[in-house]
């Protein structure tokens, strides 16, 4: 029991390390969602390192990430498989990814299934976007890649607040919910993309009026998605990082590349106050 509390505890703590966005929200669910959520978000957090990384090659990424989806449709993720897989890269790639295993051990009876599953799509779709080197070239390209990296992540939540809630929600709209939040990312990271990657995600010929459109379009999806939504931890969940990403729209308007933490810490005050 002590050792299950001490790994819970080790999960979080990377959790927060690794996204302070995500890591608040998670804190507002219950004990059990809780648990879940995090689980969900440090597994495809863990497949994420492997596509950003910038010292793997394309060729490796794809080759990592198809590796892990199938052993992800396993039903226990088999970690001598895995640990044996990414030896050769132990060295290069981040905590969170090295302890996939561990951090799927503490996902609850009936939460693991759909998280496994829902991690081996979205590191199918990474394999086959590293392939072809995020080469976004049209509207049809860059909602296949913001549903695989983020559109998922919609879907998958939406099955956990119907396994722990009885919650229903409408899948296009979890997909808005979650290509809203990636837009948001792409329109504020995209220099940085482009400097350390040499990636663009950005459509040929779009230029930032297109970007801030697709991002409006999908976060007014967002705002549909969160009134279906009636189990207030499950409110403040989705409302944090969406009242975030308005926020950060905003900030580029005004010529900012991103909010303040003064004004993260406003967003989280008020949330919580409503």
């Amino acid at each position: 029991m002590n050792q299950v509390k001490g790994l819970h505890q080790e999960a979080m703590d990377v959790l927060k390390a690794t996204s302070r966005t995500f890591y608040i929200p998670i804190t507002f669910l219950k004990k059990d969602l809780k648990h879940a959520v995090a689980v969900a978000y440090l597994a495809m957090r863990a497949i994420d390192e492997i596509e950003d990384h910038q010292e793997l090659s394309n060729d490796v990424k794809n080759t990592l990430l198809m590796e892990v989806s199938q052993l992800l449709l396993e039903e226990e993720l088999n970690r001598e498989k895995y640990t044996t897989l990414l030896s050769p890269f132990e060295h290069e790639l981040p905590e969170v990814t090295l302890r996939l295993p561990d951090w799927l051990s503490l996902a609850p009876n009936g939460a693991k299934k759909c998280i496994q599953h829902a991690t081996s799509e979205m590191a199918t779709g990474m394999a086959k976007w590293a392939k072809l080197g995020w080469s976004i070239q049209t509207r049809e390209d860059l909602d296949d890649y913001t549903y695989y990296v983020a559109g998922l992540v919609g879907v998958m939540l939406s099955d956990l607040w119907k396994w722990h809630d009885g919650v229903e929600t409408d899948r296009d709209l979890a997909i808005g919910y979650g290509r809203g939040l990636q837009a948001v990312n792409i329109l504020r990271n995209q220099h940085e993309d482009m400097d350390e990657r040499g990636v663009s995600f950005i459509p040929t010929g779009w230029t930032q009026v297109e970007l801030m459109s697709y991002a409006n379009e999908n976060l007014a999806m967002a705002n549909e998605y969160i009134k279906s939504i009636h189990k207030k931890p499950i409110l403040l969940f989705c409302r944090l990082p969406l009242a975030m990403a308005h926020k950060t729209i905003k900030a580029i308007r005004d010529g900012r590349e991103k909010i303040s933490r003064s004004e993260v810490e406003d967003i989280v005050q008020q949330i919580q106050a409503d």
